[in-house]
């Protein structure tokens, strides 16, 4: 494959909901242009584009995939990203290394909640975007039907430019293309111009009537024209069509059967006709040495600049990374510098990549996708610049993961097995949080949705060979006091020779702020006070573990009153000892309360199933603070959320979305502080 100049690209990433047939369409247009020799099925596993073995595995797409094709002396990029919205960072990936964005749409299901998403992430990225409904041939598809939901849910800027002839047996037996007004005959990929069929022709003008009217929206010299009744010329209507997409007037929707190749040539003489080149493409904002913005203008003789938009790892070939060039050409065996890393990486041999293949390739220049292999320290969304400069790009705002679970070996002593198979898997999916606690001793693994965190464990035991479970994390109780108690604690010892002697009297009450507030009102000697520091150290260590169910003690104020001594046998450890025994009597005395953490959670959701999910917060001990325009806020117990993010999906078919953040403890309730006690004697007993 040769170098194509910055006006002949386009890279297009294939987004939309699951199931809705993005895979298929990047399959047949890779099959139609001769860049593959067998058109795969998804069902088989055996696509292009679906090449992981979780994805043959179970049949939808986990990860982003880039393959080039040639068509009509252009270069089609294309990019598939999942359509589950457990994978949902594939989709962030692919459209920062793209400059225009498909959404598949199902003819059979219609718009689904991932059209919704596909749609929402494609403005919030500033791209241009196209429809393509699919699987027209279904017994249950309904094209007029689907047309209609589409511009309904995403305004009057929805304009059909394919509208598929189809007969009583659900057959499409042409295509007819509503700018052009021609009509094409389609057996599979082969299409045969033919006469617009007298059953369409009152749909055909009306569609081209409405493309008209949304051209005229384009300028305002072609509105007054529009509104004079003058027809538009051929090449007002191709630059109308153009600008029209490129700034989200126009959102052409195109439609075909992908498993057939039906209507596949049209959409692909269309996509080099109309969909923006990166020539077209707004200036890169990037940053300068001193946080300081700067453009980046598409130009291959400019200044080297680049994103790294995917990582792919490989425990036995290594790390793959799939970058966009936004600025001047990248050379085999250079040297480049990441701002984001401060430092230099070495560029050995560069690729185009065609799925699961790498061809070597020379170069790689603006506009373009290329690979890379080994870098020592790049990471999905870092920079790659020319050495001696520093030019960062934008690199990719990951969703924070909504879902945390512990992760625990089914073999012992494979922690450290599995602590490096997760930081490998993060390389090539950011979306993954790794923690460890060192409270609770956990390894804590985040994702989102149980689906991705069920892939990530089946890839731990595929790539790197280690058997793991997961379960929810232990929730962080803490314990306080609410009451005053005065007590002693004393520790004598003889046993031959020295013994051991330490005696204290304690007050303790509530602590004003965090940890131990230490006091002292000893008088007369009866403590030396070379003794104050072993009794609050002695204390403090006795905070890490409470009287109710062995949680750290929070806000404790220890006031040493009285005690006595030995010349001899007393020593700071004896009066630690002293301390201790003190502690677990006074606290058992001074109204021992356990605190369980508590979030505040932010639930967007559609108002009509607001009670809903009001109702089931509600049922997770949860207090409503505030509920405006489809957002609901509360603060709820970080124990009934380990599983929030699958039942918030059910609820609201996958519309809702929620943030939840730790902010403070607070007393747990009778039923909760028995149930915990109870738990911590059975682990105890173990």
């Amino acid at each position: 494959m040769g170098n194509y100049s910055m006006d002949k690209i386009r890279n297009i990433c294939f987004t939309g909901h699951g199931r809705a047939g993005k895979t298929t369409l990047c399959e047949a247009i890779l099959f139609h242009a001769g860049a593959i020799d067998r058109f795969g099925n998804v069902a088989d596993g055996t696509t292009a584009m679906d090449f992981d073995a979780e994805e043959t595995k179970r049949n939808f797409s986990i990860s982003t995939a880039v393959a080039p094709a040639e068509w009509k002396g252009c270069k089609l990029n294309l990019i598939d990203t999942p359509g589950y919205f457990d994978f949902i960072g594939g989709v962030y990936e692919g459209m920062r290394g793209a400059d225009c964005v498909l959404i598949a749409v199902s003819g059979k299901t219609g718009v689904a909640v991932g059209t919704e998403k596909a749609f929402r992430a494609a403005a919030n990225h500033h791209l241009p975007i196209a429809i393509y409904i699919s699987k027209v041939e279904n017994e249950h598809a309904d094209y007029a039907g689907i047309l209609e939901q589409i511009k309904s849910r995403f305004g009057t800027a929805v304009i059909a430019f394919s509208i598929p002839v189809i007969d009583e047996n659900k057959i499409m037996n042409a295509v007819i293309d509503t700018v052009s007004g021609k009509a094409y005959a389609v057996d599979g990929f082969k299409t045969t111009e033919i006469p617009v069929p007298d059953s369409h022709k009152d749909i055909l003008e009306q569609m081209r009537e409405a493309l008209m009217e949304q051209i005229a929206e384009t300028d305002e010299a072609l509105m007054e024209k529009y509104f004079e009744g003058e027809a538009f010329t051929d090449e007002e209507i191709l630059k109308g069509i153009r600008n029209g997409i490129k700034e989200n007037l126009i959102v052409p929707v195109f439609a075909g059967d992908s498993a057939s190749g039906k209507g596949v040539e049209l959409f692909m003489d269309k996509v080099v006709e109309y969909m923006p080149s990166p020539v077209k493409a707004e200036a890169s904002v990037a940053e300068d040495k001193d946080g300081n913005p700067i453009e980046i203008a598409a130009d291959p003789n400019g200044d080297f600049a680049a994103v790294v938009f995917k990582t792919v790892a490989d425990p036995y070939v290594g790390k793959l990374s799939i970058f966009r060039v936004l600025s001047g050409t990248i050379k085999a065996d250079t040297t480049v510098y990441n701002p984001n890393r401060d430092a230099n990486e070495k560029i050995g041999r560069l690729y185009a990549v065609k799925g699961k293949k790498q061809v070597e390739v020379s170069e790689v220049s603006a506009g373009d996708i290329g690979a890379v292999t080994k870098l020592a320290v790049t990471g999905t969304g870092d920079t790659l610049c020319k050495a001696g400069t520093f030019v960062k790009l934008e690199g990719i705002d990951y969703p924070k993961p909504i879902i945390s679970l512990a992760v625990l070996p089914l073999a012992k002593g494979d922690e450290e097995k599995i602590s490096m198979g997760l930081a490998k898997l993060r390389e090539e999916d950011p979306t993954i949080g790794l923690t460890n606690n060192k409270e609770t001793k956990q390894m804590i693994l985040s994702g989102q949705g149980e689906q991705h965190l069920d892939i990530i464990l089946s890839k731990l035991k595929t790539k790197y060979a280690v058997d793991a479970k997961l379960e929810a994390p232990i929730v962080p109780y803490r314990e306080a006091i609410r009451g005053r108690a005065k007590v002693e604690g004393k520790h004598k010892k003889q046993s031959g020779g020295h013994g051991q002697y330490g005696h204290v009297v304690i007050e303790f009450e509530p602590g004003t702020g965090e940890g131990l507030e230490f006091c002292e009102n000893v008088f007369g000697g009866s403590v030396p006070k070379n003794y104050f520091p072993a009794v609050e150290k002695g204390l403090k260590d006795c905070m890490e573990h409470g009287v109710l169910a062995g949680y750290p003690v929070v806000s404790l104020k220890a006031t040493l009153l009285d005690g006595s001594y030995h010349p001899v046998d007393s020593s700071e450890m004896a009066f630690k000892v002293a301390a201790g025994l003190a502690y677990k009597t006074g606290l058992a005395q001074a109204n021992p309360v356990l605190l369980e953490p508590v979030g505040f959670l932010t639930v967007t959701v559609p108002e009509a199933i607001m009670g809903d999910v009001i109702g089931d917060i509600n049922k997770r001990r949860g207090r409503i603070l505030g509920m405006n325009s489809g957002v609901v806020e509360a603060e709820v117990p970080v124990a009934e959320m380990s599983k929030y993010a699958t039942d918030l999906r059910s609820m609201t078919q996958g519309r809702g979305m929620f943030e939840f953040d730790f902010v403070r403890y607070e007393e747990a309730p009778k039923n909760i502080v028995d149930k915990v006690i109870e738990n911590a004697k059975k682990n105890a007993a173990e």
